[in-house]
């Protein structure tokens, strides 16, 4: 395998590991700009990709190809809906963000297993048959170099998540209502003073927050595992945080951040038919984006800026 050859496998990839953390990233970039911290990002996209799944293996005879995009759909609009525990605990009954997060995440895993159990009969779903499929972008992929790099090997959820980024982005930086979002994450009590409803813009986060980590559990489950069980998401959204901490709370830098656990990912599971890399005992590959997490984590947290207000209850006229 050339170098070219090596580059045409790993770009591709890379790109296809890093579209669940993108989404999940900028879900999390929307719930902490308004000053809630969402640890339940992993709960949020096991659910995410129970939902996927089960719609996609219950409805695929009906709806053929569209049905990935239902399953997607179906998946937001739960997550969204799950995301308001999290956001009652939080928010109005003002719980401790972190140990609501974390119940999140356990009653998620705990939910979406009870259910396959029920539905299914066994630990695990069975294959969909009407997964996310790769294509190639007519005239693009002729491109030389950039065509096979990028355009040859191309998933439509990878597209939509750089979408997701361009629209996150626009919508906090340029829009009143990002305006609002990050006003009540830093200082709460003044964009209060200024007629901003705190606790409806937190809410609201949240539930985005939700929706784009149901879609990309959906999107994970649809492109790379095909089913869904207990160990499908396997520490994802923790990474989707570690993307989101690493890309300072910015969605563009939540997405490099995705694309750089992207390729560790990619190194831990096709390691072992690129040159060089297979070398490396399995075992090192394997545990490579952990590891890359905790590093990132314990590099870059005390030197990133969270939002000021971030994992505090907001107590009308108390300052």
């Amino acid at each position: 395998m050339s170098f070219l050859e090596m580059l045409y496998f790993i770009i591709p990839s890379a790109i296809l590991y890093a579209t669940p953390l993108i989404f999940t990233a900028i879900g999390g970039v929307f719930s902490e700009r308004s000053g809630v911290v969402n640890i339940g990002l992993e709960g949020l996209m096991i659910v995410g990709a129970f939902v996927g799944i089960y719609v996609n293996l219950e409805y695929g005879a009906q709806f053929g190809a569209a049905t990935v995009w239902i399953a997607m759909l179906a998946a937001v609009v739960i997550g969204a809906i799950f995301s308001l525990f999290h956001a009652v605990a939080a928010i109005s009954f003002r719980a401790d963000q972190t140990v609501s997060g974390v119940a999140i995440n356990l009653l998620g895993l705990a939910v979406s297993v009870f259910l396959v159990k029920m539905i299914y009969g066994k630990g695990q779903t069975d294959m969909i048959s009407h997964p996310i499929n790769r294509f190639a972008i007519p005239y693009l992929k002729d491109i030389p170099f950039f065509g096979p790099l990028l355009f040859r090997d191309v998933y439509s959820t990878s597209i939509l998540a750089f979408a997701v980024v361009i629209a996150a982005w626009f919508i906090i930086y340029k829009t009143p209502f990002g305006l609002r979002l990050r006003a009540v994450g830093e200082h709460p009590m003044a964009a209060d003073t200024m007629g901003v409803n705190v606790n409806k813009m937190r809410y609201i986060a949240v539930m985005i927050s939700g929706a784009l980590g149901g879609l990309g559990g959906a999107a994970y489950a649809q492109t790379i595992t095909h089913d869904f069980s207990h160990a499908t998401i396997a520490g994802q959204g923790f990474m989707a945080i570690a993307a989101m901490i690493f890309g300072k709370w910015h969605p563009v830098g939540a997405l490099g951040a995705a694309l750089f656990f992207g390729l560790a990912q990619t190194l831990s599971i096709a390691g072992s038919q690129i040159p060089y890399v297979q070398e490396i005992p399995a075992v090192y590959l394997q545990i490579l984006p952990y590891v890359l997490t905790i590093l990132a984590l314990a590099g870059f947290i005390g030197k990133a800026s969270a939002p000021k207000a971030s994992g505090q209850p907001y107590i009308k006229g108390k300052r």
